[in-house]
């Protein structure tokens, strides 16, 4: 998944994005509230992980502003206020959650995926399609009694052609969601990721299809 960090501490942004990364997610960090709202413009999230005290202003601001606009991305606040009613404020104006510094990385991982489990409606982790049971908490794909384990960004991609079966994601699509930014790939990059794909689902009923000029959709028989 793609995540959206706004934080000016540099050295908390960059554990918070090896973490991330770790897991799997693609994370663009804004230092600033300008940086972030050019992001939020620009990009789509499934995750704002949200500092409130940054150098060009309150990121309460952005919040307010991106629940004005009718946008649903969860939001966590990181705030360094323990006080009630700071926490009361940020959740009135739309935040999902809060977090309060210092916090421990596992937490802050374990939020973030009840926040996207509430988003999808659902507490379950297992999607099944067709043949196919795919676990992203486990990072694994079974088809019968074989398990494959999946590396971050064939994980990553499964999950979004899963997310919706029969709809064609556009390479450009697909390179918005896997990489950051700050990574310059290529179309090819999608291409190396969807035959890793292909060779695990083989001897499946799931297959993914190609859509010359259009782009890459799940199937099953």
């Amino acid at each position: 998944m793609r995540f959206l960090l706004v934080e000016d501490n540099i050295e908390l942004a960059k554990a918070i994005c090896s973490r991330m990364q770790l897991d799997g997610h693609v994370v663009d960090h804004a230092e600033r509230l300008e940086h972030a709202v050019a992001f939020s413009e620009t990009g789509e999230y499934d995750l704002i992980l949200l500092d409130i005290m940054l150098p060009d202003g309150d990121g309460r601001s952005f919040l307010k502003a991106h629940r004005a606009g009718e946008i649903d991305t969860p939001v966590i606040v990181l705030t360094a206020r323990s006080e009630v009613s700071d926490r009361i404020s940020v959740l009135d104006l739309g935040a999902d959650d809060y977090i309060t510094k210092p916090f421990d990385h596992a937490e802050l991982q374990a939020r973030c995926r009840a926040v996207l489990r509430r988003k999808a409606g659902t507490a379950k982790t297992i999607t099944r399609y067709g043949d196919v049971a795919f676990d992203p908490v486990a990072g694994n794909l079974t088809i019968g009694d074989r398990v494959i384990n999946l590396r971050n960004r064939e994980l990553r991609l499964l999950e979004l052609l899963i997310s919706a079966p029969g709809q064609i994601f556009p390479k450009t699509k697909l390179i918005d969601r896997l990489f950051s930014y700050e990574e310059d790939v290529s179309e090819n990059a999608v291409e190396v990721y969807i035959a890793r794909l292909r060779k695990h689902l083989e001897n499946s009923s799931v297959s993914i299809t190609t859509h010359r000029g259009l782009g890459y959709r799940l199937d099953h028989d």
